[in-house]
């Protein structure tokens, strides 16, 4: 995986912006690919080292999640299971499952874009991360929320 130079610690905020229009891009291949679009990367010290998109209609795999895909990447990238010096940018909020594969990767960083209110993990539990993940909601909400409000409309049009 090529790695992408970009100095997260200039402006957290901007950083921050700047992954998760990354993981927008990952959403949008999704969407392409009429997957529900959610998109992921993972970055460490700058450096994307791992990125996903949906894929459980493609592969007929219900923990094919934007997430999943993301960490394995990440972890094929820097030979190891553990992405304790690494952020997650997610465009929705994880699920339970995406969760708790993110502790057991013990990521520093959780970073997500738009709640989800139906399936989200805080709304189930929300000590399920590592006690030293950090999270953060609300980056991008509104672009990722609204890929994620065309997507629906576009499949109840379809039906």
């Amino acid at each position: 995986m090529s790695y992408f130079n970009f100095d997260e610690n200039e402006d957290p905020n901007k950083a921050d912006e700047y992954f998760m229009n990354l993981a927008l891009a990952e959403a949008k291949k999704a969407f392409e690919a009429n997957e529900v679009p959610i998109g992921a990367v993972v970055v460490c010290k700058g450096r994307i080292i791992g990125r996903g998109y949906n894929l459980t209609q493609q592969l007929n795999d219900v923990t094919a999640h934007a997430e999943m895909q993301a960490f394995t990447a990440a972890a094929q990238t820097i030979g190891g299971k553990y992405l304790s010096e690494c952020t997650l940018y997610v465009t929705i909020e994880p699920c339970v499952m995406c969760a708790g594969a993110s502790y057991w990767t013990q990521i520093d960083r959780i970073v997500f874009g738009a709640h989800e209110p139906k399936r989200g993990f805080t709304r189930f539990k929300k000590n399920i991360l590592h006690p030293k993940t950090i999270l953060q909601s609300g980056v991008l909400e509104n672009q990722c929320a609204a890929l994620m409000k065309t997507f629906f409309a576009k499949k109840r049009i379809e039906n």
